[in-house]
């Protein structure tokens, strides 16, 4: 089980956007994940007329390390954390290791 998933909220912990937050687009692959507006970068893009790609400057996401992001903790208005339990009825979830909430409900 992964402890980032698509859709969570991070906080950014190392890099160039350090301090900023963001929702997780998609994994890459298991250490590689792409936040919204985080780690943008100018690409230059040549065009393809057989695809209809026009050429130009574009700015992109790229991907970011998972050691460089944690999960941001809503109540405690911070990055926080995460540990993987195993519930009474056998299934696993997700808790922030401060106060012990658990992420998935």
């Amino acid at each position: 089980m992964k402890k980032i998933r698509k859709g969570d909220e991070v906080a950014i912990l190392a890099g160039k956007d350090k301090g900023r937050r963001g929702v997780v687009v998609r994994r890459v692959d298991d250490e590689h994940l792409v936040v919204e507006g985080v780690n943008r970068v100018k690409k230059h893009v040549r065009p393809n007329p057989l695809k209809g790609e026009t050429g130009g400057i574009v700015e992109k996401e790229m991907p970011i390390h998972v050691s460089n992001v944690a999960l941001f903790n809503p109540t405690a208005q911070k990055a926080d954390r995460v540990g993987i339990k195993t519930l009474e009825d056998g299934r696993k979830v997700r808790f922030f290791k401060s106060n012990g909430e658990l992420v998935d409900a």
